[in-house]
Order: C-alpha cells, then sequence, then structure tokens
C-alpha cells in the first residue's frame, strides 16, 4: 500500500467514527424531543459543541428516519363568545416588545383524560414565551383562568400599564376576571370576533403543548395529569426546550439573559 492510501485510509476511518457519534447524539435528541425539527436539533447540536451545517442535519435524519411526524388534532371548543358582558378593544395589535411584563397572552384548552375531559388555562409572557401560570380543572367556569391568573401574579409583580390579551371568551370577560385585572393596573385586551390570529402566540403555545406532550401522554386522571402537566410546563417547557424565536434558547435562560441589560438601565436612569 502507498504512503497516501495508508493515510487515506485512517482518515476514512475517523471520519466514520465522528458520523456514528454525530448520528448516535442526533438520535438521542430525537428520542428525547420527538416532536422537534431539523432547525432545533441543529440548535441542541451546535449548543453541545458540534459543529455541523443544518443541511446535512435534515440530510442525516432523512436517511435515519427520525424526521417528526405530526398528528392530526381532534377538534374541541372552549371558547364561547356569545355573552352580554363588556368586550375590550385588540391593544396587542400595534404593540412593539422590548422586554418582558409589558404583554400577556392567556388562553384555554381542553385534555381527554381516560374517562372524561378536564380544561387547562395558561398565560404566557409574549415576549419571553416563557409560561407564568396555568390551572386544570374539570370545569370551563372563571374559577378556571381565576387560578391561572392568581399563580401568575404571585410570581410576577407587572408594572402599570400591562396588556393582559385573551379571546372573547365568557371566562376572560367575566365580572370575577376582569376586577382582579383592573384591580392590579392591568390593560385588558381581546381578539376581534372570529379572529384566532389576533392570540396567535397563545394558539403556538397551545399546538406545542398537544404535540409534544398531550399527544404522547395517557392521562390515567386528573392528579396524575396535573403532575405530568406541571412537570412539562414548569421543567421541560420553561427549562429546556429550545424556542426560534428566542434564538433557540429556553424562556427561562433567555429571561435570566436581560437581567443585566435592565439593571444596567436603572443604574443610568
Amino acid at each position: 500500500m502507498s504512503r497516501a492510501g495508508y493515510y487515506r485510509f485512517q482518515l476514512c476511518g475517523q471520519a466514520q467514527q465522528a458520523d456514528m457519534d454525530l448520528r448516535s447524539q442526533m438520535q438521542r435528541i430525537a428520542l428525547r424531543w420527538p416532536a422537534y425539527g431539523y432547525r432545533r436539533v441543529h440548535a441542541e447540536l451546535l449548543r453541545q459543541g458540534w459543529t455541523i451545517n443544518h443541511k446535512r442535519v435534515l440530510r442525516l435524519l432523512r436517511a435515519d428516519n427520525l424526521l417528526c411526524v405530526r398528528r392530526r388534532k381532534f377538534m374541541f371548543g372552549t371558547t364561547d363568545s356569545r355573552h352580554g358582558l363588556p368586550i375590550y378593544p385588540n391593544l396587542a395589535a400595534g404593540m412593539v416588545l422590548t422586554s418582558i411584563d409589558q404583554l400577556w397572552v392567556a388562553d384555554i384548552t381542553y385534555i381527554r383524560l381516560q374517562w372524561e375531559f378536564v380544561y387547562l388555562a395558561v398565560l404566557l409572557d409574549a415576549f419571553s414565551r416563557r409560561c407564568l401560570g396555568w390551572a386544570l380543572q374539570r370545569s370551563l367556569e372563571s374559577a378556571l383562568v381565576l387560578e391561572a391568573l392568581r399563580m401568575t401574579l404571585t410570581r410576577r409583580r407587572p408594572p402599570p400599564g400591562l396588556v393582559h390579551h385573551s379571546d372573547r371568551g365568557v371566562q376572560y370577560a367575566s365580572r370575577d376576571y376582569t376586577a382582579q385585572l383592573e384591580q392590579h393596573g392591568i390593560r385588558i385586551s381581546m381578539s376581534r370576533l372570529a379572529t384566532p390570529y389576533d392570540n396567535a402566540q397563545a394558539e403556538s403555545f397551545i399546538k406545542t403543548l398537544k404535540y409534544e406532550e398531550v399527544y404522547r401522554t395517557e392521562y390515567r386522571d386528573l392528579e396524575q395529569a396535573k403532575a405530568l402537566m406541571g412537570q412539562f410546563l414548569e421543567k421541560v417547557y420553561n427549562q429546556q426546550r429550545l424556542h426560534s424565536a428566542l434564538g433557540y434558547r429556553p424562556p427561562l435562560e433567555f429571561e435570566r439573559s436581560l437581567r443585566p441589560v435592565r439593571a444596567l438601565g436603572k443604574g443610568r436612569a
């Protein structure tokens, strides 16, 4: 064998081993995050120190049959906007967000248990995508959204003028809920009639929740559902899941990165 042929043989063996290591790591990511597309898998590899092009990630995922497959969802209505309660204008449409606690978005969805349906209310910070509060109950009454709001208010002390945006559902328009918002100096905003795009961030979160947690889990009862939902929202979604809108960082990591900048700005003032 020639000297050049010998060195080519060595390099080929090293490349094959590196390729196997890469594919093994991609499989671990795909097993942990079955709903990740190739962009998030690529971002996760970069965070782990790999140097790789996103096109190669897509090619290898396709070759190994690791691309995520979305399930079709069963549609179930949770919004009842046919009521005589006050409706508020859409204040969120023209907002340009520069920090947290400027806009909170809220929504409700259903979750199928073994023998019944239960309902989940969530409140998110629109800038950081962090889930601030949530509640899971058997009833769609206003107590559901009030529980999620109270959890949020124990974690955050919003400045006056913060906007709370939701759909026109009777739960968010109820006197108890709007009184709680007004008591804390929070401005109320609601989507236009039959325009779900006005609450697109909350709708996007619900889709992520369904594909990455609900559709992958068989909940036995309400107690088990609460435990698993809390684990996903507090530990997985807020602290681990990568968000493309945040530069492929988890919401909690993104919020922590803002604190030095905010503190510096206050010191200069």
